[in-house]
Parts: C-alpha cells; structure tokens; sequence
C-alpha cells in the first residue's frame, strides 16, 4: 500500500518526497479541492513519484477542446494517472492513444464494486473512493473489483462544492472588504473551513479524518494523506505516523 498526498507547493514536495510514493496535482482552471494548482507541465519533469493530475470538475462545452489538449500535454510526462469527475473525460480518453491510466473519481458516487466494475470495462483501471463509507465497505469492495483503489484516510474533507462563488457574491452583496485566502463558517459550534477562487467554493468538514486504524485493515493500491489547513511540520509528523503504524503501536 503506498501513500499519496496533494501537495500545496514545491516546498512541500521537496520536504516530504522522501516520505511518501507520490502526489496529487491539479491543473489550474480544471481542477477542485487540489491543495497544488499548476499551469506550467514542466513542473512535472522534476518529481521523481507516482503523479496523479486532478481534472475533477464538472466540465463545460468550452472546456472540452482545453482538455484534450492537457490530456495529450499529459502524454509527455511520465504521470501515473488522471483524475476525473465529467465523463467527458473519459470520452476525450477514449479517442487518444495514451500510455497513463484514468482515475473514476466522483466523489460521493464512488461507493459500490459494481459501478467500479461497469467503467472498468471502459478502460479505468483505478478508482478514488468516496470519503462517505465505512471500512467495512471499502473492505468488501476491494474485495468485489478488479479496479485499483485509492482511498482518502486523512484530512480535512470537501464536503461541498459550488460553481458560484458564494462568498465573493457574500462580501460584493453586503459591501464587505475581505482580501483572505480562506473564510470559515460557524455553525452550531463547529466550524467549516471554506476556500472561494477561481472554479467556485468549496466547504470543508470541521474536523480531521484520521483513519490511521483503516489503513491497517484494508488492501488498497493507494491511501491519500491531505495537508489542506494543516501545518506542513505537522503534517510531516503525520505522514511518518502512518509509514510506521503497526498493531501494536496504533493507539
């Protein structure tokens, strides 16, 4: 089982590479709730792991030609794999001749062997779990597919994803001034990190995933660490935690 994470900048790649197999990146304009957004590929050329290339967002009629131009860019770098959400994607994919894998990462869709199966006969050979099952569940689906499975096991997660841009309307509406990277939101005393740039707004959950006790009982191809709002000191911490967890120390 290896371990994934997404980055938030080459300073954290540079600090954790020796940690971890390989990282998640997203492509600016194409991608949500990636921590790393990229424009330039070359970047690429210089991360020696498994690379995935997130290119999850609901896509738009004047998207499609941008997309298969990054897929065919995508081509020239030695990448693991594609994440993707709009199955014009996979579309896109199908009518090119590609040597990287697509990753079936819907989110909250992902939760059952049998869907799994269906677009692997289309040729997807991995699928990103949803964050909203059991381990019980992830457990009877790897047990149920063939696909390869990546699993999120740490981290804040998205909880909710919109193409408006909720809090800019918020802040322009009332006639507020505020130049932050992240708002939260306080809501029966929890509180909901939330990030508004250029594709939308996206909320995330209150607290941590800690699934440090999963990932000593399931068998997956990849387990996803994600340093989103958390200290890279810290996180580097976490990372060690789960390369060196056993049953006997896991509490």
């Amino acid at each position: 089982m290896k371990i994934l994470t997404y980055p938030k900048n080459i300073k954290e790649i540079e600090n954790t590479k020796d940690l971890v197999d390989g990282f998640i990146i997203g492509i600016k304009g194409m991608s949500i709730n990636a921590n790393m957004y990229i424009e330039d590929l070359n970047i690429l050329k210089n991360i020696d792991k498994d690379i995935f290339i997130s290119l999850n967002k609901n896509m738009h009629n004047g998207d499609l030609e941008k997309i298969k131009n990054i897929l065919i860019d995508l081509n020239n770098y030695n990448i693991k794999g594609v994440l993707y959400y709009d199955v014009a994607v996979l579309s896109i994919y199908k009518s090119l001749d590609l040597n990287y894998d697509l990753v079936w990462a819907q989110e909250h869709l992902t939760t059952n062997s049998n869907t799994i199966n269906y677009w692997n006969k289309f040729g997807v050979n991995y699928t990103y779990l949803s964050s909203d099952i059991t381990e019980e569940e992830i457990i009877e689906i790897s047990k149920n597919t063939k696909s390869k499975l990546i699993v999120n096991l740490f981290g804040y997660l998205p909880m909710f994803v919109s193409k408006r841009h909720i809090v800019k309307n918020y802040l322009e509406y009332f006639k507020l001034k505020d130049n932050s990277n992240m708002n939260y939101m306080t809501k029966e005393n929890k509180t909901y990190p939330i990030i508004d740039n250029n594709i939308g707004t996206s909320v995330y959950s209150n607290n941590i995933l800690n699934g440090i006790k999963t990932s000593l009982n399931i068998d997956v191809e990849y387990i996803v660490l994600n340093s989103f709002n958390i200290e890279l000191s810290k996180f580097i911490d976490v990372i060690k935690m789960f390369k060196s967890v056993n049953n006997d120390n896991v509490n």
